[in-house]
Parts: structure tokens; C-alpha cells; sequence
């Protein structure tokens, strides 16, 4: 897939997953977030790896992420979105889910899937909407996945 690259006010928006800092997004997911809280590094590395990135830089520091899981032709997970605290208020969450809705890869999808329960008035913005039939919504989650297994005297 074409490497895309977009710039602004001396921030870059990189689908270019060798500029990514690994070690920034982990220590920003894994300690400042929720749903990723406590994720470990290889776990990380891997979802990577797996995905269509999207690194938000000011200068050549990482400042910003997002990731999307996609078969690139029915349907695409938006995980993962974050911009640092200090950079808030900027408008770069707008831009990058902007350039993330506008990649062309993306485009003609049937279904796109989001988790959150924060900005819900940053995504209503390009479209989603609460899920109208809950009913039919399923999933199988493991809360702590991430959390360390500790051994007992018992096993």
C-alpha cells in the first residue's frame, strides 16, 4: 500500500510505519488510556503490524496515532485515536480522522466499526451514529487481558 504523507502548520500526518515511535504510542496507550491500559509491548508491536497506521507528528516527535483494521473492501475498525494532551484544541483529531476517512483504501465501505466513550462529538462528525439495533450487536471481551497473571500457591 502507497505510503501517504500530509502537511500542515509544521505537523505531518504518516501512514509510514518506520516513522512510527513504538515505544511513545506504548507508553501512551498502555498508561493513559483505558482500553488498552496495561497492553503489552509485543501486543503492540504486533497490532501494528496488522494495520493501516496513521502518525500524527509535530516536527519529528510523535504527538498522535490511529489505527485501522480492514479487509479494505466491506469494512474498517478505527482504533486506538489519540493526540497527546498538549496538543489538544488544535484541530489535529479532526485532521486525522478526516485524512483517515479520506485515504483511498478506505473508500466504499460498507461498515465501519468504532469503540469509544470519549469525543463521541468528534465522530458524529464524520458520520457515526450509536449502533440502532443493540440487539444485534455481539462481542466476546476480555477486560483483563492485559493485566499481569500473578502465580498462587494453589497452581
Amino acid at each position: 500500500m502507497k505510503i501517504r504523507e500530509i502537511h500542515r502548520n509544521g505537523y505531518t500526518i504518516s501512514t509510514d510505519k518506520d516513522k512510527l515511535d513504538i515505544l511513545s504510542i506504548h507508553k501512551f496507550l498502555a498508561n493513559e488510556t483505558d482500553w488498552a491500559n496495561g497492553i503489552p509491548i509485543n501486543t503492540l508491536k504486533t497490532s501494528i503490524e496488522n494495520s493501516l497506521n496513521f502518525g500524527v507528528y509535530y516536527k519529528d516527535k510523535q504527538i498522535g496515532f490511529a489505527r485501522i483494521i480492514s479487509d479494505f473492501s466491506t469494512i474498517a475498525y478505527l482504533g486506538d485515536v489519540y493526540i497527546l494532551k498538549e496538543y489538544r484544541g488544535k484541530g489535529l483529531s479532526k485532521w486525522l480522522i478526516n485524512e483517515i476517512m479520506e485515504h483511498p483504501n478506505l473508500q466504499g465501505l460498507r461498515r465501519w466499526i468504532l469503540l469509544t466513550n470519549t469525543a463521541e462529538w468528534l465522530y458524529k462528525k464524520f458520520g457515526f451514529t450509536e449502533v440502532p439495533n443493540p440487539e444485534f450487536y455481539m462481542e466476546k471481551h476480555n477486560l483483563n487481558v492485559y493485566q499481569k497473571k500473578t502465580k498462587t500457591n494453589d497452581s
